[in-house]
């Protein structure tokens, strides 16, 4: 996808000049490739049409489905085979293959809007863009009274720079509901993301359903109670907040969340721990365990939990059938297996373990979680899908189809760029937003610590200058990491999100030439106008 995409770019004419940047009128976020204003406006009424090319009509449901809360408008869509000859003004959506599958050019004249893409998903971008022309009460749920809709004359030509745009969230620590889940992905899709990084499993929780093992809801689930204020080594008693925390979702839940993702050009990565952060699984199932004598409970701290899945055949096997029937629930290419943090003191003080990692010709107990790791790759290769891990899953070999999540920094990246392995940069520097959002922690909410505001966030640089031109296609983008130990409900999620998801999104759409923290932050403030509309708890500037 990402040698199509920069095809579609190179269809493109060179950069018209900056736009004004006192020009309110296109504070379009992601900037665009090409923005060239011009003069009048086009007026969305009662009577406009939406004539779209039959690949397109689904987007242009989706599209009056959203229009016609804020307006009252009952739009009409009309399937045409000929949209681009559509007489008269409205709205209308031309298929045009010789763009890229996420391109699309714009045309707003003060009598039709024309917007052209090979795919729905560039369609639904350029709609995307066609609503931030608009007032930014398009963006709310009730008719509003006595409002002009209307929408400044330009022409667009634009396409993404990466083909990875997203971001994840931890519902594991603190469980989210269905409901807000859907909300997260739909503030995606408006910024342009497309993907929607699941993390599903932990220590301190389960929260997929499983139906072959349905203790690993049924019991792990649910921790008796959960630290409150930051991470100490001896809590007692009083650190915790004597509340039954619990949450799963059930994979009718889980399709819905897909569908709902999927129709706004969105798809789901899950991803299932493994071999370590597995805690609430090896309490539920305590043959997991690679201390057997031991029942370890739903951990109810932060940190790093000692307990590791055993690297037993029945274990691969069990870890095999969960991820059979992930693969039934998430339909996308990519796999998420963690790999990440899995500390070895109990495979070393395991003689079953050490004596299996002699049987099987292993160096060490890094070699051992290498060995586990492939496993799951022959396990989804041969499934025709795609496992990525975090950058541990480097140590002791990498597995041959994996791609590296690089979060420790940007080594892992570049050792795995080179090797020839695709990558996705998620560096704790620039992209992790349960981080501070200032230096004076005493006017923020609790975070896990670290300092990462939004200009540093926009000054992130997916491609590190060490790799070659051909090293650097292997790097498919960039995402957001929002861990929550330390974010217990929707409303802070959103806090720490926003808006430096908003920066994020221009970093890893716009181009390189086009990116510029002044001229963003003159548009950052219409676009927070746009979060208030969609009823976002942003930290404010």
């Amino acid at each position: 996808m990402r040698h199509l995409i920069v095809a579609a770019l190179l269809t493109l004419p060179a950069p018209a000049p900056a736009m004004p940047a006192d020009s309110s009128a296109y504070a379009i976020v992601p900037r665009p490739v090409v923005l060239v204003p011009r003069a009048g406006a086009f007026t969305l009424t009662a009577r406009t049409v939406v004539h779209a090319d039959p690949a397109f009509a689904g987007v242009a449901r989706r599209f009056v489905r959203d229009v016609a809360n804020p307006t009252g408008f009952d739009l009409t869509v009309v399937r045409r085979a000929t949209a681009g000859t559509a007489a008269g003004g409205g709205i209308v959506l031309v298929h045009r293959a010789a763009l890229g599958p996420e391109a699309y050019t714009l045309d707003v004249s003060p009598t039709r809007v024309v917007i052209t893409a090979s795919g729905p998903a560039g369609a639904f971008y350029g709609l995307e863009t066609l609503k931030q022309l608009l007032p930014a009460s398009i963006y709310r749920d009730a008719p509003l009274g006595n409002t002009t809709w209307r929408a400044a004359a330009v022409h667009v030509e634009d396409a993404p720079r990466f083909a990875w745009r997203g971001s994840h969230l931890d519902v594991a620590r603190h469980f989210e509901s269905k409901e807000f889940v859907k909300k997260y992905i739909n503030l995606l899709a408006r910024h342009k993301m497309n993907r929607f990084h699941w993390h599903l499993t932990e220590d301190q929780g389960w929260r997929i359903e499983i139906k072959k093992y349905p203790l690993l809801t049924e019991i792990g689930s649910c921790r008796e109670q959960t630290l409150v204020g930051p991470y100490i080594t001896n809590p007692k008693p009083s650190n915790f907040d004597s509340k039954r925390h619990c949450g799963f979702y059930t994979q009718d839940d889980v399709r819905e969340v897909v569908a709902y993702a999927a129709e706004r050009m969105i798809t789901v990565v899950p991803e299932i721990e493994m071999p370590g952060h597995a805690q609430a699984a090896i309490h539920a199932y305590p043959r997991l365990s690679s201390r057997p004598d031991s029942s370890p409970g739903v951990l109810q701290v932060w940190g790093v939990s000692d307990f590791i899945l055993n690297p037993t055949d029945s274990t691969v096997a069990f870890m095999q059938d969960v991820l059979t029937e992930v693969l039934a629930l998430f339909p996308g290419p990519y796999i998420h297996i963690g790999g990440d943090e899995a500390g070895k003191a109990q495979w070393k003080a395991n003689p079953q373990i050490q004596a299996r990692i002699t049987a099987l010709g292993l160096k060490d107990e890094h070699e051992m979680q290498s060995w586990f790791i492939r496993q799951m790759d022959t396990f989804l290769t041969a499934r025709g899908r795609r496992m990525i891990g975090w950058d541990e899953i480097l140590e002791g070999g990498l597995a041959e189809n994996a791609t590296v999540m690089s979060w420790r920094g940007m080594d892992g990246g570049i050792a795995a760029a080179k090797a020839n392995h695709d990558v996705v940069m998620a560096p704790g520097s620039h992209t992790y937003f349960d981080h501070y959002q200032s230096l004076d922690k005493s006017k923020e909410p609790l975070a896990i610590g670290g300092f990462t505001p939004i200009d540093s966030v926009y000054a992130f640089e997916p491609v590190p200058p060490q790799l070659t031109a051909t090293e650097a296609k292997h790097v498919l983008g960039a995402q957001a990491q929002l861990w929550t130990e330390y974010i217990p409900n929707a409303k802070h999620v959103e806090y720490m999100a926003y808006p430096r998801m908003v920066a994020l999104s221009e970093v890893l759409w716009s181009a390189k030439a086009r990116r510029d923290y002044a001229d963003f932050s003159t548009r950052l403030p219409a676009h927070l106008a746009r979060l208030d509309a969609l009823d976002v708890n942003y930290r404010k500037q």
